[in-house]
C-alpha cells in the first residue's frame, strides 16, 4: 500500500538566509519552507534522497502564496550522477512537469496545493525550478516551496510479494473478494489506497506530536479489525476523528504564539503557551482515562511537556461529560470537546475538556417534551408542517417578558432535535461548534428551514443576554462565529431564514459592537464578510427577497457604525458584469441611485470620478432599465458638479446625439441649465415657418382681391366709353418700363398689368390668360421648374421650396456651409468633400442655387444675374432666348419695375394645372 517516504535534501542551488532546502524535510504548521536567493539565476534546482529506492506514485507540492515559480519539472534517477559522485554515470530521467497559477485571483494571500501523480522508480528526485510570476509583493524576484510530499512504495519486495500473493491464493480458496464494497477505502479493499494521514495537508494543518499520535491509533485501529475487535476499532475511529480536530486546533495556536513572539507581545504568547499546556493536558488525560494512552506510545507525558506553540483563548462549545480540571464558580459548566461524528452507545468513546469561558449556544437543560408520534412513520399527506411543529414545541416554553425582540427570539427557541452534523459539515464549521455549541450549529444546519430559523433566534437572545463584563476575546470569538452562521443563512433560500439572519446581523452591527465596545474592526469584519453575498441576494429570482435584501443594504450603509466606513459604497461602484443577471444589474444601479441622495459625493465613499466612470460605462448594458436608471444618475451629478461631469462625456456633437441616450442625456443638460432643447428650437422654427406661410397667402389673398377690383372698375370704363376709342400709349421703353413712367405719360393704373409678367417685366401682346401661363411654364428667365414635385417656382427661392414646400422635403437636408439643400444620401460625402463655395449672410449678398455663385444683394439684382448675358451660366432658358431678350431690351429699354406686385409677394410658386399650365385669371388688361 502506498504510504509517505521520508527524505532527505542533498542539495540545492542556494537559499536565503534563514530558509534553507532542509526546511522540507519537517512537515508542521509552522514551517517556512525553502526559498531561493534573492535576484537569482534561474533554473534553480533541488535534489532529494529517499530512504530506500522505491516507486513513487504521488508527489506533492505546497507552493508559496506570492513567491511561485513558473513552472516545476521533476528528473528521477536511481543513484546521483558523476557530478556528485565521479564513480557513478547514472543521469537523471525528466518525469515531466507542473505549472503553478499567478495567484492573483486570490491577491496572492492562498497557497497552492498541487498533486502530481506519477508510477517512476528510483532513489533521487530532482526539482527544477523556472522564472517566477511577477508580482508587486515579490519585489526580489525570488520562488519559494513550502512543503513537498512524497507517496510510494518500496521497490524491492522480496518476502512481502510471497506474502501478499499467499494471503492472495488463501482469499480466493475462502471466497473471499476483494472489490467487495464493505472493503473499500481500505487496504484489503484497494491495493493502491493511500491513507489520508499521509496527505501533505493533514501535516501541513496539524501538531505534529498530536499527528504522531493520531497514526499510532491508525495503526491500532487496523490491528483491532483484523482481530474483529469491533467496539475497540470504533473506540479507537471516534478518538481519531476527534484527535484530529485537536491537533488543528493546537496547530493554530502554535502559528498565533509564533506571531506574537515576531511582533515581541510577549504577554500574549504566554497566555497563548499556557492554553497550549493545558489543553494539551486535558486531552491527554481523557485519553488517559480512556486506556488510549499507554506506555506503547512513544509520546511525552504533559507534565515534561517543553513551551508549547500559540493558541487563541478560546473554548470548545459542547455539552460537558465529566470535569477534569476544577473551574470557579462563577463560570458556567463547559461543553465536551468533540462529539461523536455518528450517533454512539452509551458505551462508546467520549473525550472531553473544560473549557476557558462559558459556550455561547449552551442553556439550561430543557423539559423533556411529552411522548410524540414519529412524523416520518406516517403518510406524507397527514404529516404536519414544519411551522406547526414548531408552534408545538413552542407551547412548551414559558412566555418571555413583553420585550418585542426578546420574546421574538424566545419564540424561536429550538424546539425538537435537528438532524445530527455530517461529517462535512462539522469539519466546515469547526470554529463555530468551538464557541457556539454543537446544538445550535447543527439547528443552523438542518435540512427543515424551522430549525435553521429557531437556531438564529436563539443566538439572537444569547447576545442579546451576553452579560457586559465578558472577556473580549471571548466577545470576539463569538461574534466571528455569529458572522459565520450568518453568513450561511443569508444564502438561503427561504424568506423567514432570511429575515432572521437580517435581523441578527442587524443587532450585531447597532447593538452588540457599541454595548461591549469591540471597536471598528469588529464592525468592518462584519461589513466585509456578509455585504458581498446580500449584494448577490439582490439578484434573486424571487421579488420579495430581493426587495429585502436592497432595502437593508440601504439601511445598513446608513448605520452610524458603518457609514463612516464607506465600505458598501466602494461595492456598489465596481463595473457591471457581462454575464451577471438582469436582477442583480438593476438592483446594484438602483442601490446606487438611492445612496447617492442619500449620501452624497462629499467623504460618503461616492466620488465624481468612480460614480462616473460606473455609469458612463453602464450605458452600453444589454438591459434597458439598467441604462436608464444610468442615465438618471449622470442627469443627478450634473446638477451637483457640472463642469467634472462633462469631461466623462463625449462632446455634444451630431455623431453623439446620434445615440439615444446621449441625445437624452445632453438635452437633460440643456434642461438644467435653462436652455432651449433641439426639439424646442426645432418647434420654434415651424412655427416661424407657419407664421410666414400664413402671411404670404394672406398677401396672396389680398392681392387678388385688388385685382377683382381692378377687373371690376374696367368692366364699367368699357361700358360707359364703349363707342370712344382711346389712344393707346406706347410703351417707349419696352418690357423694362416703369411704372411711374407709364404714369407720367397719362396710362392710368388698370390697365398697367396688362400682357406683362410680373417676374421678368417682358411685356407682349400675346400674354393673355393662357398666353402668361405658357411664358411661366417654359420661358421666363425667373421661374424654374421643380425636378421633384414638377411645381414651377422662383429661381430665388428654390432653396427655400426644396427644403420646407416640396412634396420630397424629406429627401433633402441643408449644407451648413453653402446653405443650399441636398440629398441626404449625398450630405456627408459633400460636406466632407469641402467642395461647395461658403454662402455669405443674406445681406452681403444674394445666393443662386443654380450656378452656386455669391452676387450683389438685392431683388433686382436677381434679374440682373438671371437674365443678364454675364450672368447666370445655368440659367437653362436662357441659351435660346438671349437674342431675343436683348433685342427686347433694345427696342423696348429696361423692363418695368413691379410697384409692389414683385415674385416674392405673389408667392414662391405657380400651381400647375392638370394640362400642365397653371392657370392665371384677371391678368388681361384692355390698352389704351
Amino acid at each position: 500500500m502506498p504510504h509517505k517516504i521520508g527524505f532527505v535534501v542533498v542539495s540545492s542551488s542556494g537559499h536565503e538566509d534563514g530558509f534553507s532546502a532542509r526546511e522540507l524535510m519537517i512537515h508542521a504548521p509552522t514551517v517556512s519552507g525553502w526559498r531561493s536567493p534573492r535576484f537569482c539565476q534561474f533554473p534553480q534546482e533541488i535534489v532529494l534522497q529517499m530512504v530506500e529506492r522505491c516507486r513513487i506514485r504521488k508527489l506533492q507540492l505546497l507552493a508559496h502564496q506570492y513567491m511561485i515559480s513558473s513552472k516545476i519539472e521533476f528528473y528521477i534517477s536511481e543513484s546521483l550522477p558523476e557530478y556528485f559522485m565521479p564513480y557513478q554515470a547514472e543521469r537523471f530521467r525528466r518525469l515531466g512537469y507542473v505549472s503553478l497559477s499567478d495567484n492573483e485571483k486570490t491577491g496572492c494571500k492562498a497557497r497552492e496545493l498541487k498533486s502530481v501523480y506519477v508510477d517512476a522508480v528510483g532513489q533521487f528526485l530532482k526539482l527544477i525550478f523556472h522564472q517566477n510570476h511577477v508580482n508587486k509583493y515579490n519585489i526580489y524576484n525570488q520562488v519559494a516551496l513550502v512543503a513537498i510530499n512524497i507517496i510510494g512504495d518500496p521497490a524491492d519486495f522480496s518476502d512481502e510479494s510471497n506474502i501478499t500473493s499467499r494471503e492472495k491464493l488463501i482469499d480466493l480458496y475462502l471466497g473471499h473478494n476483494t472489490e467487495d464494497p464493505a472493503l473499500e477505502g481500505t487496504s484489503a479493499g484497494k491495493s493502491d489506497y493511500i491513507s489520508p494521514l499521509d496527505d501533505l495537508a493533514f501535516d501541513m494543518y496539524q501538531d505534529p506530536e498530536v499527528a504522531q499520535i493520531i497514526r499510532k491509533l491508525d495503526e491500532r485501529k487496523r490491528e483491532a479489525v483484523q482481530k474483529e475487535r469491533y467496539d475497540y476499532a470504533k473506540k479507537l475511529k471516534q478518538a481519531i476523528a476527534d484527535l484530529q480536530k485537536v491537533g488543528e486546533r493546537l496547530g493554530r495556536y502554535e502559528v498565533e504564539k509564533r506571531c506574537a513572539v515576531e511582533k515581541e507581545d510577549y504577554d500574549l504568547a504566554k497566555e497563548k503557551k499556557q492554553q497550549m499546556e493545558q489543553y494539551r493536558a486535558q486531552v491527554y488525560g481523557q485519553l488517559e482515562l480512556h486506556s488510549l494512552l499507554d506506555a506503547a506510545l512513544p509520546m511525552r507525558r504533559p507534565l515534561d511537556l517543553p513551551p508549547q506553540p500559540l493558541v487563541p483563548s478560546g473554548s470548545p462549545g459542547q455539552r460537558k461529560l465529566m470535569p477534569v480540571l476544577p473551574q470557579p464558580e462563577e463560570r458556567r459548566t463547559e461543553n465536551q470537546f468533540a462529539e461523536p461524528f455518528l450517533q454512539e452507545k452509551p458505551s462508546s468513546y467520549s473525550l472531553t475538556v473544560s473549557p476557558q469561558h462559558p459556550a455561547v449556544g449552551q442553556s439550561l437543560p430543557a423539559p423533556e417534551p411529552p411522548p410524540k408520534t414519529n412524523v416520518e412513520s406516517l403518510p406524507y399527506d397527514e404529516r404536519p408542517l414544519p411551522a406547526i411543529r414548531k408552534q408545538q414545541g413552542d407551547a412548551l416554553v414559558e412566555p418571555e417578558v413583553s420585550d418585542t425582540d426578546v420574546r421574538d427570539a424566545q419564540k424561536g427557541a429550538v424546539s425538537g432535535e435537528p438532524e445530527p452534523l455530517t461529517e462535512k459539515a462539522l469539519r466546515e464549521a469547526s470554529s463555530a461548534i468551538d464557541v457556539l455549541g454543537e446544538t445550535l450549529v447543527a439547528g443552523a444546519y438542518s435540512k427543515t428551514w424551522s430549525y435553521r430559523e429557531d437556531a438564529l433566534l436563539a443566538l439572537y437572545k444569547q447576545l442579546m443576554e451576553m452579560p457586559i463584563g465578558t472577556p473580549k476575546e471571548d466577545l470576539k470569538n463569538i461574534l466571528r462565529a455569529s458572522i459565520f452562521l450568518i453568513r450561511r443563512a443569508i444564502k438561503d433560500i427561504v424568506s423567514p431564514v432570511f429575515q432572521a439572519s437580517l435581523k441578527l446581523l442587524k443587532m450585531i452591527i447597532t447593538q452588540y459592537i457599541p454595548k461591549h465596545r469591540l471597536g471598528k474592526l469588529e464592525a468592518t469584519h462584519c461589513v466585509e464578510r456578509t455585504i458581498p453575498i446580500l449584494l448577490t441576494r439582490t439578484g434573486d429570482s424571487s421579488a420579495r427577497l430581493r426587495v429585502m435584501a436592497v432595502n437593508f443594504i440601504q439601511e445598513m450603509a446608513l448605520f452610524k457604525e458603518v457609514k463612516s466606513f464607506q465600505i458598501i459604497p466602494s461595492y456598489l461602484v465596481q463595473p457591471l458584469k457581462a454575464n451577471s443577471s438582469a436582477h442583480l444589474a438593476m438592483s446594484q444601479m438602483e442601490l446606487l441611485a438611492r445612496l447617492l441622495k442619500d449620501l452624497g459625493t462629499e467623504s460618503s465613499g461616492f466620488t465624481v470620478d468612480n460614480v462616473m466612470k460606473f455609469s458612463v460605462s453602464a450605458l452600453e448594458h444589454r438591459v434597458y432599465e439598467v441604462r436608464e436608471t444610468a442615465v438618471r444618475i449622470i442627469l443627478d451629478m450634473y446638477k451637483q458638479h457640472q463642469a467634472f461631469v462633462l469631461e466623462y462625456l463625449p462632446p455634444d456633437d451630431s455623431n453623439t446625439r446620434k445615440n439615444v441616450l446621449y441625445k437624452t442625456i445632453f438635452e437633460g443638460f440643456a434642461k438644467i441649465d435653462g436652455r432651449p432643447t433641439d426639439a424646442e428650437i426645432r418647434a420654434q422654427k415651424k412655427a416661424a415657418v407657419e407664421e410666414a406661410e400664413k402671411q404670404k397667402k394672406e398677401e396672396i389673398k389680398a392681392l387678388q382681391g385688388q385685382l377683382a377690383m381692378l377687373r371690376e372698375a374696367e368692366a364699367d370704363i368699357q361700358e360707359k366709353e364703349s363707342d370712344a376709342m382711346k389712344p393707346k400709349i406706347q410703351d417707349s421703353q419696352g418690357r423694362k418700363a416703369a411704372l411711374p413712367e407709364a404714369q407720367a405719360v397719362g396710362i392710368p393704373d388698370s390697365h398697367y398689368l396688362d400682357n406683362l409678367c410680373i417676374f421678368c417685366g417682358e411685356r407682349s401682346e400675346s400674354f393673355t390668360e393662357e398666353g402668361l401661363d405658357l411664358h411661366y411654364w417654359k420661358h421666363c428667365l425667373m421661374l424654374a421648374r421643380c425636378e421633384h414635385c414638377k411645381q414651377v417656382v422662383e429661381i430665388s427661392s428654390l432653396t427655400e421650396h426644396l427644403l420646407t414646400e416640396c412634396d420630397k422635403k424629406d429627401r433633402f437636408g441643408k449644407c451648413y456651409r453653402c446653405s443650399e439643400a441636398v440629398l441626404k444620401e449625398e450630405l456627408p460625402r459633400h460636406i466632407k468633400a469641402k467642395d461647395c463655395n461658403p454662402a455669405k449672410p443674406e445681406k452681403l449678398a444674394n445666393r443662386c442655387p443654380l450656378c452656386h455663385e455669391n452676387f450683389t444683394p438685392g431683388e433686382e439684382a436677381w434679374k440682373a444675374h438671371l437674365m443678364g448675358p454675364a450672368g447666370c451660366t445655368m440659367n437653362l432658358r436662357k441659351t435660346h432666348i438671349l437674342q431675343r431678350a436683348q433685342a427686347l431690351t433694345a427696342g423696348r429699354g429696361p423692363p418695368a419695375a413691379r410697384t409692389g406686385l414683385s415674385g416674392s409677394k405673389m408667392g414662391s410658386k405657380i400651381p400647375t394645372p392638370k394640362g400642365g399650365l397653371s392657370k392665371s385669371s384677371g391678368r388681361t388688361y384692355t390698352k389704351r
